[in-house]
């Protein structure tokens, strides 16, 4: 069987599940060449050749569980007829909504040629992967996403959470739109041959406690009521960064197999609180990777005896980041080969 299905199943895995996010990116110079031959980020993610071709390349030089979509959450809003591009040194620029007449333009993006692509990158993979490796999809939740449509950028969420603490009618609806796009797309990635689903809540620490339950949990557990009400009990990783104490609540809310958690929490605390059978995922920081090894092994160390590995699925606490010397990610896989 394999590893992180066995964990998000409640079994018992042959060994510690790894994989990490953003592990098919800007640090490997395979990457880089291929990004260069696109042209652009969005035509890396939009050909199915190339972005199958991204998501493989780190399984083919790390032995990790799982490979994970090469995309972008914010492919959803440009399914849904919002122009998008991404600047070299700004990233994204998204066109806003700021109303009513703005939320009723938007479409379902079903039918979207966006779309379509993702769901043959996935079918791709699927065919290319080894029998114990998982493929995982994903998208954004629905308050990270909106964030980016109400700010156009990633840099600023201020207006974003006023808005969304404020709950205009037109922001209301826009949340549901999320809701039922992010659920037709996750579907048809299911179809095309994911295996787990993973939905970021990048931003959902932003969010005052008062107010979670409205814009991080209710709109994710109703995605993930929608996954199931075609593929009962399908295994779902959430990721709501940023929340601290409240991942227990989180897993509870949402119904999640699998809980990420960022690297500035304990998961062994995390890990009691949540129900039964509900695993964690995470958290060594990416910073480590940048650092001295000493101190990266003995993080990894640390994380691997604070929980046990049918509870756990190794990951970093956020995105690997651009600087990472492969060398680092070698020795951080054998350690947890190794030690887990």
């Amino acid at each position: 069987m394999k590893p992180i299905l066995d964990i998000l199943n409640g079994d018992k895995p042959s060994r510690r599940a790894m994989w990490i996010m953003r592990q098919a990116g800007r640090y490997l110079p395979e990457y880089r060449d291929l990004r260069a031959k696109a042209g652009s980020f969005l035509d890396l993610c939009y050909n199915p050749q190339y972005a199958c071709e991204v998501t493989l390349q780190p399984l083919r030089r790390f032995d990790f569980d799982a490979a994970i979509l090469f995309s972008d959450i914010l492919v959803v809003p440009h399914a849904m007829g919002l122009d998008l591009a991404f600047k070299e040194g700004e990233g994204p620029v998204l066109e806003t909504v700021s109303d009513m007449a703005g939320v009723d333009k938007l479409s379902d993006g079903l039918a979207s040629e966006k779309f379509a692509r993702v769901f043959e990158t996935v079918e791709r993979v699927k065919l290319k992967l080894g029998p114990l490796q998982t493929l995982i999809g994903f998208c954004g939740a629905p308050w990270t996403v909106a964030s980016y449509m109400i700010e156009g950028g990633s840099s600023k969420r201020a207006r974003a959470l006023a808005v969304a603490l404020d709950n205009p009618v037109w922001f209301q609806v826009l949340m549901q739109k999320l809701v039922e796009t992010s659920t037709l797309y996750l579907l048809g990635q299911i179809e095309a041959g994911a295996e787990v689903i993973q939905i970021f809540d990048s931003w959902a620490g932003d969010v005052p406690a008062s107010a979670l339950q409205r814009l991080v949990i209710g709109p994710m557990a109703a995605i993930i009521q929608g996954v199931r009400k075609v593929h009962p009990k399908f295994p779902v990783i959430v990721f709501a960064r940023g929340v601290g104490d409240n991942h227990d609540t989180v897993a509870r809310g949402t119904g999640g197999n699998c809980v990420g958690v960022e690297e500035d929490v304990a998961l062994s605390k995390v890990l009691v609180s949540l129900p039964a059978g509900v695993a964690v995922q995470g958290n060594l920081s990416n910073e480590l990777l940048l650092g001295r090894e000493s101190e990266m092994v003995a993080q990894t160390r640390g994380i691997l005896a604070a929980v046990p590995r049918d509870r756990h699925i190794f990951n970093l606490g956020h995105g690997i980041q651009q600087q990472t010397d492969i060398k680092m990610v070698e020795r951080l896989v054998k350690e947890v080969r190794d030690h887990g």
